[in-house]
């Protein structure tokens, strides 16, 4: 099959589609004018822990020095919301944030996970497109190299950078998966969209721990999402009584943009919710030995952060619920915490005796 290059984009986005690909764009690799704010961005400490972003620094904003001969980049979105999200989902979410005792994951995370999802089926249209043209210079990338993907996908179309920094599309919201292929090979690059957030700041107010900082700016930090995935030590006092009942990342300001009522239902299987991962008591889930947690977290996203990290947010998630809690359920945390207190890590032990000391009202 030999294709031209005008050619090539409307099957690009033909074969996406059939491998459950959501949009298609492509990007330009001169990010330039992206770099000024990365660098005030990391000379702000903003990245906190992940020190492979300031290690990589300005090769993040300039693909073609990351993948030598790359020319162009195509940027694919994948919707994530479970196939069986009912309708008012942003309100079952909120419900569960107002039920101390249970356990939040989120959303991204309950299914499979993503990188491997998008990872292979980016993979996969690499092959469609080296069978329709020929051998070609290529890597795939799923949020697993020194890739500005929110800034590649905004210049392709995708979408707009909401102030809370996410894309944000008019047709999708903001849940969705972001992944590139960096080609070496000149593609048309696709327009970018306008903007649509307006005055709108309900993603800022919202947040817990105040960690949007400025419009389109996170102080990674004092975020949620960092705090329960990325960051591997103690979880700063401050910012306890803050996670509520948050363990594996944070949605608030997805939850509250009013994008998100277009937010879309994925195609595939792989991120319907896992047994076991919503709707659970903390309790139950600060019950969870090693072999138990692998099990249940195997091909999924959690696993990465491993079953110490796990102990030690369910245990401020517990001690944040200790605070609000009646007599009986105070008898039932303090059991499970106490349960915990001769564990081997002196992280997962310093949390617990936090949280019991959290005195219900």
């Amino acid at each position: 099959m030999v294709v031209s290059s005008s050619q090539l984009v409307p099957l690009i986005r033909q074969w996406a589609r059939e491998l459950g690909f959501s949009q298609i764009g492509i990007a330009g690799v001169d990010l330039a004018s992206a770099e000024p704010g990365l660098a005030q961005w990391l000379a702000a400490g903003f990245h906190g822990d992940m020190q492979y972003m300031a290690a990589h620094g300005m090769r993040r904003a300039r693909p073609a020095e990351l993948v030598p001969g790359t020319v162009s980049v195509i940027t694919a979105r994948m919707d994530y919301l479970p196939r069986d999200t009912p309708a008012g989902w942003q309100a079952v979410e909120f419900e569960r944030l107002a039920r101390p005792s249970e356990g939040v994951v989120s959303v991204y995370a309950r299914g499979r996970d993503y990188h491997k999802v998008l990872r292979a089926r980016l993979q996969k249209l690499s092959d469609r497109i080296a069978e329709a043209l020929g051998p070609f210079g290529h890597r795939v990338f799923t949020d697993s190299a020194p890739v500005l993907e929110a800034e590649l996908a905004s210049r392709s179309g995708q979408g707009w950078r909401g102030k809370h920094t996410l894309v944000l599309s008019r047709e999708a919201g903001s849940m969705f998966f972001l992944g590139e292929i960096y080609v070496d090979m000149p593609l048309e690059p696709t327009e970018p969209v306008t903007a649509h957030c307006g005055s709108c700041q309900a993603c800022m107010d919202i947040c817990p721990t105040g960690a949007i900082v400025a419009p389109h700016r996170v102080d990674a930090r004092r975020c949620i999402s960092y705090l329960t995935i990325e960051h591997a030590g103690p979880i700063p006092l401050a910012l306890r009584s803050l996670m509520g009942n948050r363990i594996y990342g944070c949605d608030d300001c997805q939850l509250i943009c009013p994008w998100n009522k277009f937010a879309q239902v994925s195609s595939l299987p792989d991120f319907d919710q896992r047994a076991g991962l919503s709707g659970q008591q903390l309790a139950a889930l600060f019950g969870w030995d090693e072999a138990t947690f692998l099990r249940l977290t195997e091909g999924g996203p959690i696993r990465r952060i491993g079953h110490e990290r796990w102990l030690r947010n369910i245990a401020v998630a517990l001690g944040n619920a200790l605070r609000v809690a009646d007599a009986a359920q105070a008898a039932s945390l303090r059991a499970a915490l106490q349960a915990r207190l001769a564990h081997p890590s002196p992280l997962v032990v310093e949390h617990v005796h936090w949280a019991l000391a959290q005195q219900p009202p």
